[in-house]
């Protein structure tokens, strides 16, 4: 593995998002002093969160897996995840719902789900699920080790064993297809293939690798953090001041010192400049660019995935249909896709995700009232409506999307919201967000494991990426460990465990306002309120959706 040459004691971590935070811990664990810097006023980045009101808003993922990724960096400076953050295992993980009436309770436990869908569609779909599940089990340890938690330096590492033995699992064939090899009810193939869309590619089209990402939605499980998933951030910049990190808020790169084909330096914006020995930046993929002054040339135009419209919504009521997270299923499925990968146009019968996360924590809402955040994805802004013109088309499809809810058993939904905050590609692309999508560069083939964007950069020899737009790619789980492996880049390999416990008094008074929401909104006026112009430092803004794909 080719890491970082030279003096590497002293590093800036550019970003407080979950990608930044893992490899702040993990450097610190490794022996490394550690400043890292945010354009900011508190972490989390694309995992951020607001105020409407009484209401405590995370704009960005909302589904949490392989919460063991988080704890391995918590585990780097002796500390762990478990007394850090509150996790509440989801039972069941999602509620899927379908546009005929029937309703799936998607349980992550084998047993459980087993006799789900013997209710749901009978004894040979049940003995399909259990044949599904084994699949999916062989697959991810086909794949974790050798292709997604590691760092490549060349595609001939794909070469190996392991390489054979996911084609003999037909890793190599398309998703939708695969998943129909054990399932003949269309309703249950969607619940166990509609996760491509995190990877930003339709079903028909994604590799039967990519079930990978059903394997930690349905058999790894799904897990909420009490306060929201914001506290996972939170808890992690807390835990990086406790081991020694300095933590810089409202800090905006403007520009890296380099001679001699090194950084010497970091420039913030106020002018200060920060001298260092290496440099992670782990904002977008587009900002880094900037920063280093030029992007790589690829041999193919770099795609991205769909975009997606949120709406969070603070409501006097809630819905006994809805469970903390549920899926709603429009008829369309194909036509869906080619929409939103192909033709550009808005869902005309759409799918989305609907999460309520005061389900499990009232408190995140003032007394008696409720969260609800509603996912809609839609094209991005090279396929679909510019940037511009979701200005305008926000509202009207903010109306329209409240209609469809009420249609589908939510009576009232429109006029029980108090508070409000939508968020469009409009607002993405403000905040920096190639093709104004919050899930950066799709996982097709050709930006897939050793051919996504390496997190070594060319010509600048202590400088390394980490986040979704680099390896792994995109998602909670894969963002965290992107952050490990751009500082083992640095360190040369896994960073040793600490055998001191970080202080709960020096991480509470070091992390400074490391606890401070992302930013206040009032109420009803939120949907107008377009975030700040993109600006070079941290991650970029709070992404909605995948795991997602932060």
């Amino acid at each position: 593995m080719r890491t970082v040459p030279g003096p590497t004691g002293h590093v800036v971590v550019v970003g407080a998002g979950l990608s930044g935070l893992a490899c702040a811990l993990h450097l610190l664990g490794a022996g490394r002093r550690v400043t890292v810097v945010e354009r900011d006023a508190g972490p989390g980045g694309r995992a951020g969160r607001v105020r409407l009101g009484g209401y405590r808003v995370d704009t960005g993922p909302t589904v949490l897996t392989m919460p063991h990724l988080a704890d391995e960096a918590f585990a780097a400076v002796g500390d762990s995840l478990a007394r850090r953050v509150e996790l509440v295992p989801l039972h069941p993980a999602y509620r899927a719902c379908f546009a005929d009436g029937s309703a799936l309770e998607v349980h992550t436990d084998a047993e459980a789900m087993e006799a789900e869908v013997r209710r749901f569609a009978g004894p040979a779909e049940a003995a399909g699920y259990r044949a599904l599940r084994e699949w999916l089990v062989r697959l991810y340890r086909a794949q974790m080790r050798r292709f997604i938690d590691t760092n490549f330096d060349s595609p001939f590492q794909l070469l190996h064993p392991d390489l054979a033995r996911l084609a003999a699992l037909g890793g190599f064939g398309r998703l939708d297809h695969r998943v129909g090899r054990f399932l003949s009810d269309a309703r249950l193939r969607r619940v166990f293939s509609f996760q491509s869309l995190y990877a930003g590619v339709a079903p028909a089209r994604a590799l039967a690798a990519y079930a990978v990402i059903a394997y930690m939605d349905t058999v790894a499980g799904v897990w909420f953090p009490r306060g929201g998933v914001y506290a996972l951030p939170r808890a992690m910049a807390a835990a990086a001041a406790g081991a020694g990190a300095g933590l810089r808020w409202s800090a905006e790169v403007s520009a890296l010192e380099r001679s001699a084909g090194r950084v010497r330096a970091v420039r913030l914006a106020s002018g200060e400049r920060i001298v260092c020995d290496a440099v992670v930046l782990s904002c977008e993929l587009s900002t880094a660019h900037r920063l280093l002054g030029r992007a790589p040339r690829r041999p193919v135009r770099p795609r991205h995935s769909p975009s997606a419209v949120v709406l969070h919504a603070g409501t006097d009521r809630t819905w006994p249909g809805l469970a903390h997270h549920t899926l709603s299923f429009g008829t369309a499925w194909e036509r869906t896709f080619d929409e939103l990968t192909r033709t550009g146009e808005l869902m005309s019968d759409p799918s989305l995700l609907i999460t309520r996360p005061t389900a499990h924590d009232p408190a995140l809402a003032p007394p008696g009232r409720h969260l609800h955040q509603v996912l809609a994805p839609c094209p991005n802004t090279v396929v679909g409506p510019s940037a511009a013109a979701w200005r305008e088309l926000g509202p009207r499809y903010r109306d329209a999307l409240v209609a469809e809810l009420e249609r589908r058993g939510l009576h009232g939904f429109g006029s029980g919201v108090e508070a409000e905050l939508l968020l469009t590609p409009w607002d993405w692309t403000a905040r920096g967000h190639a093709a104004g999508s919050p899930f950066s560069l799709s996982h097709t083939f050709a930006q897939t494991g050793p051919f996504r964007p390496r997190n070594l950069v060319r010509g600048v020899e202590n400088v390394v990426l980490a986040g979704c737009g680099t390896t792994p790619g995109v998602g909670v789980p894969t963002v965290l460990i992107s952050g490990k492996l751009a500082a083992a880049r640095i360190t040369g390999g896994p960073p040793r465990r600490a055998t001191r416990t970080a202080r709960p008094g020096a991480a509470a008074a070091s992390a400074g306002t490391g606890t401070a929401e992302a930013g206040t909104v009032s109420p009803r006026s939120a949907a107008s309120a377009g975030p700040a112009p993109a600006a070079a430092g941290s991650g970029p803004a709070p992404v909605a959706g995948a795991d997602v794909p932060s």
